[in-house]
């Protein structure tokens, strides 16, 4: 479904990413693994057209999408869920759940889409007529992810949807990730919370100094001696 191949990004001097290539299939969930700085949100920031490589190209579902326009990719069937949540703090939950749906027409589909985030995140319901900006950080990390699901993807991006959470909150989250996948939405996540990426994906990459270093499915990962002893404490 997505590709990317030998994909380089640079920030003025600085090489944020050095040929990357990496692949996610349909149906897949596959994880991007790595410390702070390492290159993480810059690959989903240059997936979404928000930053243009210098090398490489992307591909989604065959076609070539480097540099493209962000709402042209919504359109084709991207969605992020971003990292700090993003959430239009003067808005409503509902309005910032309608925004999420910004190119569709169908009001159907749009009120059964709000109706699905409410089923996936109870709370939200509950908030429907709050600020977003009153809300608690578990809170806007669950209206980022219902927003992000109302354009309908089939690829959805997620940066660093645990951050800062409670454990609690954590779960629930990846509780929704497995009902996201479960209903067909191929997922991109990225993470640092490498033990629930891992015990969540089918595949995973992990990434250092914007370098693909290790990449196979997640179990095997999980059990990697350097992998549990630089990201998961053991």
């Amino acid at each position: 479904m997505l590709s990317l191949e030998n994909i380089s990004v640079s920030y003025g001097a600085i090489n944020a990413l050095k040929g990357v290539s990496m692949r996610v299939e349909q149906g897949e969930v596959v994880t991007l693994i790595g410390a702070n700085g390492a290159g993480k949100t810059t690959t989903l920031r240059t997936i979404t057209g928000l930053l243009s490589p210098s090398e490489g190209r992307i591909l989604f579902e065959g076609q070539e999408i480097s540099g493209r326009p962000t709402h042209q990719l919504v359109a084709r069937g991207i969605s992020m869920s971003p990292e700090g949540r993003g959430v239009f703090a003067n808005l409503t939950v509902r309005e910032n759940l309608l925004m999420g749906a910004y190119l569709k027409k169908n009001k159907a589909e749009i009120n059964e889409d709000l109706e699905r985030g409410f089923r996936m995140f109870p709370r939200l319901k509950e908030r429907e007529t709050q600020k977003a900006g009153t809300l608690s950080g578990g809170e806007q990390q669950m209206l980022a992810m219902a927003r992000a699901l109302m354009s309908r993807p089939r690829l959805l991006l997620l940066d660093e949807p645990s951050l800062g959470l409670a454990p609690l909150v954590v779960h629930t989250i990846f509780e929704a990730i497995d009902e996201i996948r479960g209903e067909g939405t191929t997922i991109l996540l990225v993470e640092q919370n490498a033990h629930a990426a891992l015990g969540h994906s089918d595949r995973a990459y992990v990434l250092e100094t914007g370098r693909i270093v290790m990449e196979g499915p997640s179990k095997e990962l999980a059990a990697d001696p350097r992998i549990k002893e630089a990201y998961l404490g053991e």
